[in-house]
C-alpha cells in the first residue's frame, strides 16, 4: 500500500494534523509529555525531534503540537517524511492496544450525557485533531477533559461553552454548566 500523508492545521496554531491513508489506531491515545510516549514506539521516536511537544493520535492522523519559537514551514516537511516512515514501517502507536468499548456508564442522566459527547461532540473535535472524554456530572455540571490540539487550544474555551454546553443545555435540561478538567 503506498501511504500518502497530508497535513491539516487546526484550531490550536501550536498543532499540526498529519493525516494518513490508513487506519492507525481505534480510539485515541494522548502523549502530551515526552515521558507519557514510554509505551507508544511511533511517539517515543516523534519525540526525539527537539521541536515536538505533545503527540495525540486518532484513526487515521497524527497531531502534533510543536515547541514556541518553531515555524511550521520549517519542520512540517521533515514530519511529513517521519509519518510516512513510520506508517510504512508499521511503527506501532501502542505496544499494549487498549480496546476502546464503547459502553456508558452512570445514571440515566449520565448515559444520556456521555451518549451525546460521543455521537456529536466528538467527531466534530477528531476533525480539529482532538478528542474529549467525559469525566463527571455533578450537581449540573459536566466535567469534560480535552485533549490533542484541543488541550491549550485558545478556541477551546469558544468550543466547550458556546458549543458543547449550549448542545447539552438543550438536549439534557439538567445541566447547566460544562468545565474541562485540566490534565
Amino acid at each position: 500500500m503506498n501511504i500518502n500523508v497530508y497535513t491539516e492545521s487546526t484550531p490550536n496554531p501550536a498543532t499540526m494534523k498529519f493525516i494518513v491513508n490508513k487506519l492507525l489506531i481505534n480510539g485515541s491515545a494522548d502523549f502530551a509529555t515526552k515521558e507519557s510516549a514510554e509505551k507508544s514506539p511511533f511517539a517515543k521516536e516523534l519525540y526525539k525531534f527537539s521541536f515536538v511537544n505533545g503527540v495525540f493520535f486518532a484513526s487515521n492522523f497524527v497531531t502534533v503540537t510543536k515547541t514556541e519559537g518553531t515555524d511550521w514551514a520549517d519542520i512540517e516537511p521533515i514530519l511529513k517524511e517521519f509519518v510516512k516512515g513510520a506508517v510504512e514501517s508499521e511503527l506501532k502507536v501502542q505496544i499494549e492496544e487498549q480496546a476502546d468499548d464503547i459502553s456508558f456508564e452512570g445514571t440515566d442522566i449520565e448515559i444520556k450525557i456521555q451518549q451525546i459527547l460521543n455521537d456529536y461532540v466528538r467527531p466534530a473535535v477528531e476533525q480539529d485533531g482532538g478528542a474529549i472524554a467525559y469525566r463527571s456530572f455533578e450537581e449540573g455540571v459536566v466535567t469534560v477533559e480535552l485533549r490533542g490540539s484541543c488541550s491549550g487550544c485558545p478556541s477551546s474555551t469558544i468550543t466547550l461553552k458556546a458549543g458543547i454546553e449550549n448542545l447539552l443545555k438543550r438536549m439534557v435540561p439538567e445541566v447547566q454548566e460544562v468545565v474541562s478538567e485540566a490534565l
